[in-house]
């Protein structure tokens, strides 16, 4: 039930003032004022939203009949119970001439006031247990996704259905993350684009199964009406089943963190034959990253791959430059980047380090963890010469 009217509440909540979430200054934001000029996002946030967003799955859809049928009861409510205190406060006042009526424990009056309540609340549960039901229903679904919330990324495991072995990180647009650091603002995606987006076909129920791997997100697509806490340690479940192609976006509805502002989610729905399309094509990219983990690298080739892998997860947190950011320390001059024992390097990047500040990378392929540590220890002013290969980050997995 605390789901449901959860996911109601964080749908409500969804405004379109996305630019306060970047944490800029007012005198910033006043200062550039065509930074509000957007319009509606076509599966995420309107301009001035109020209701709620157009429903894309029958539990939506179910939700918001049920979020106006109980808005319209407790308004009925309200003007019943202060109309008639209205209405007999004015009629029956000292003025004129009114006398109290002296009378205790009426039979009648205690009947009443049980019995109407009851009918009340019982109109109320029923439908709302049958929307709740139905969200936790996430039987026979024709798509299983794990949803694995991290400091400040999801990563997705296509776990049964077509596309199972499937798997990515997803991570905010680098290109949104300078916008907030300037404080230049734009798009009507600000602060929702994403990498890699989680794609599903339409039509299908698709199971999302969540955890965390270190403190507690919440995956939430309003359109879908979906919003389901990722607690380390636990397991949880949800479902949609998408009734229209499209782009829907969402964020992490927990607070997680100094990035919690950074952690969008983005599900593309696919027709059943692009989905396929996109499946066979994701495969073949997987089996091209699918490095042999005794390959022996040659410095230049390691540096260039982890250029790449920096760019692609580390700049979030990390500058281009390999400067620090505010708390985030320094990779350029950093001690543990220049220390002659590698497997200081490899530990901080396999487990983490700060209580979770600096997240673990286990998910990156021993080949990429490689490679993101040689190019650290090699560019820059860390002109170091050493070179970590694969083979490395396999025996430190031991």
């Amino acid at each position: 039930m605390m789901n449901s009217i959860a996911a109601i509440g964080a749908s409500l909540g969804a405004s379109r003032h996305r630019v306060a979430q970047s944490g800029l200054a007012l005198s910033v934001l006043l200062a550039h004022p065509l930074s509000w000029a957007v319009n509606d996002l076509p599966g995420g946030p309107a301009v001035n939203q109020l209701d709620l967003p157009p429903a894309i799955t029958k539990i939506a859809a179910e939700q918001q009949w049920l979020h106006n049928f109980m808005l319209v009861v407790c308004t009925v409510i309200f003007l019943a119970v202060f109309g008639v205190m209205f209405w007999s406060i004015f009629m029956h006042r000292k003025s004129k001439g009114a006398k109290s009526a002296n009378f205790h424990e009426s039979t009648t009056v205690e009947i009443i006031w049980t019995i109407v309540p009851f009918f009340i609340v019982i109109a109320m549960a029923l439908p709302a247990t049958k929307v709740v039901v139905a969200m936790k229903d996430t039987t026979n679904a024709d798509l299983t996704i794990k949803a694995t919330g991290m400091q400040w990324k999801w990563g997705y495991d296509y776990i049964k259905g077509e596309g199972e072995g499937i798997a990515f990180l997803s991570t905010l647009d680098p290109t949104h993350r300078v916008m907030s650091d300037t404080g230049k603002p734009a798009g009507d995606n600000y602060l929702l684009k994403v990498d890699n987006p989680l794609v599903v076909p339409v039509d299908q129920k698709v199971r999302i199964i969540t955890t965390a791997n270190d403190v507690i997100h919440a995956w939430m697509v309003p359109a879908f009406g979906v919003k389901q806490d990722a607690i380390p340690g636990f397991v949880r479940d949800t479902w949609f089943r998408a009734e229209k192609t499209g782009d829907f976006y969402g964020q992490c509805a927990e607070l997680c963190g100094k990035e919690h502002a950074y952690m969008p989610i983005h599900v593309k729905v696919l027709s059943q034959a692009d989905y396929a399309v996109w499946v066979a094509g994701k495969k073949k990219e997987m089996a091209a990253k699918a490095d042999d983990p005794a390959k022996v690298w040659a410095l230049n080739d390691l540096v260039a791959r982890g250029a790449q892998v920096y760019a692609t997860n580390c700049v979030v947190c990390h500058q281009a430059s390999g400067k620090g950011m505010g708390p985030i320390k320094a990779v350029d001059g950093a001690a543990v980047v220049l220390d002659a024992d590698k497997t200081k390097q490899i530990a901080v990047l396999l487990n983490g380090q700060n209580n979770g500040a600096m997240p673990a990378w286990k998910q990156l392929s021993d080949t990429e963890l490689a490679a993101v540590i040689t190019y650290t220890k090699n560019n820059w002013s860390n002109q170091t010469g050493q070179i970590v290969q694969p083979s490395d980050i396999v025996a430190a997995r031991q």
